[in-house]
């Protein structure tokens, strides 16, 4: 097996938009990916026309940054003719196609295979990839990387990296949102709400709030329903990895891979930003990696997220892995937008959260700094002076100066906005 310091790294970071694709690609993703308007598993997602896609890749392209499609529903005869179709459009895309599609179901596969034979193919979480048999089978039937089931420890990962081609790559989850069901087969949606997991249309029954019925007689089998009085009895902490940095390389994983296909920029600014510091920080010295361990703390909590765990890696999970009172995130900071432009000296933004002049605001920039900054002052697309935003999408020009010393404070395109949540 290589080493880790010559086997390449990638960080894998979800998008959900044109905006958040661009932020992923330069707060430090090595791929990013993304799902059309149909055949993925995030329904709910914004997701991607052919024409913003097409516009995504050659931005990540010319940032070298690749582009995975995602595909991975658990297809029905309905949506296989379609899927064809679907493949060969993204075949046929202009100026340039994406570098992979991630797919879980061999139907799906195979129609890929037949429509476009040399596209790269990811085999998703979904298709439940939790021996190193099923990495062999998907390698003899053409695809080059295989996602592994989140129930995997690294001592299983290892193993698999061992007893699979070196040219076969492995991608694991590092960092989100857990599922209540096995590697996300989950029926629970389906039966409460006809809304199918499967099909991308997830309502997260897993985070409700349940209790069991007082008329049940002791000793009886007690069914669940959901009211103010209950417990969250799937509700799992997220994941997180930035303190195991060295063991998942370790363990030969190629790619690291962040969930949140339906999350904000702010999450994926801060996410990717962060394990890229880690990742870069342990290949150059893992002495620096340990130094620098409050940082990627601290700043890893500045996102949204449901405490954390480290999942099966070390073992199967316990209580402690579960939130019991309450389905809510931690949510530290405010996003209020990223920079689009500068124009004299000023950030225009799409605003996303209402903040005022006088705010004490954070510039967080790709390179790893923040700046604390007060707005000191605001105009509307019309460049007339106001005192606040108070209405969601508002194009806005934003004056800043340093919090301390008054000074103006230089910003960037790309640099993004957020306020503490007090």
């Amino acid at each position: 097996m290589q080493s880790i310091l010559t086997r390449k790294v990638e960080l894998l970071i979800p998008a959900s938009s044109l905006e958040v694709l661009r932020t992923a690609v330069m707060f430090g993703a090595d791929a990013v990916y993304i799902g059309g308007e149909a055949f993925g598993l995030r329904a709910k997602a914004k997701n991607f026309s052919m024409e913003e896609m097409a516009e995504g890749i050659v931005f990540a392209h010319a940032h070298g940054v690749k582009v995975y499609v995602t595909a991975n529903i658990l297809a029905h005869n309905d949506d296989l003719e379609g899927a064809a179709a679907y493949f060969a459009e993204l075949k046929n895309m202009k100026p340039e196609p994406p570098d992979a599609l991630i797919i879980s179901d061999p139907g799906m596969f195979t129609i890929a295979k037949e429509v476009w034979p040399e596209v790269e193919i990811h085999i998703s979480t979904q298709a439940n990839n939790t021996n190193y048999q099923t990495y062999q089978f998907w390698w003899k039937m053409g695809a080059k990387r295989v996602v592994s089931a989140r129930e995997l420890s690294l001592k299983e990962i290892k193993e698999i990296r061992e007893r699979i081609p070196e040219e076969m790559e492995i991608e694991s989850f590092i960092h989100g949102a857990m599922c209540i069901s096995y590697s996300g087969r989950c029926l629970l949606s389906n039966y409460f709400t006809g809304r199918d997991a499967n099909q991308g249309a997830c309502t997260h029954p897993c985070r409700w709030k349940y209790a069991v019925m007082e008329e049940s007689r002791p000793g009886e089998y007690l069914p669940v329903y959901e009211n103010e009085r209950g417990t969250y009895i799937f509700n799992s902490k997220d994941l997180c990895m930035i303190e195991h940095i060295p063991e998942i390389l370790e363990a030969g994983i190629d790619s690291l891979k962040i969930e949140g296909r339906m999350k904000t920029a702010l999450y994926v600014a801060t996410v990717a930003r962060t394990y890229r510091k880690a990742i870069d920080d342990y290949l150059e010295s893992p002495e620096k990696y340990r130094a620098n361990m409050d940082w990627y703390k601290a700043e890893i909590a500045k996102c949204t997220y449901r405490q954390f765990t480290t999942g099966f890696y070390f073992g199967k999970p316990n209580e402690e892995t579960q939130i019991y009172d309450s389905n809510t995130y931690v949510n530290e900071y405010i996003y209020l937008g990223i920079v689009e432009q500068v124009e004299d000296g000023m950030a225009q933004i799409t605003q996303r959260n209402k903040f005022c002049v006088g705010d004490v605001i954070e510039v967080m920039k790709p390179d790893g700094r923040n700046i604390s900054a007060k707005v000191a002052a605001l105009y509307d697309g019309e460049r007339n002076a106001v005192e606040s935003a108070p209405h969601p999408q508002q194009k806005l020009y934003v004056a800043l100066s340093d919090a301390e010393s008054g000074e103006s404070v230089e910003v960037s395109q790309y640099d993004l906005l957020r306020v503490h949540n007090k």
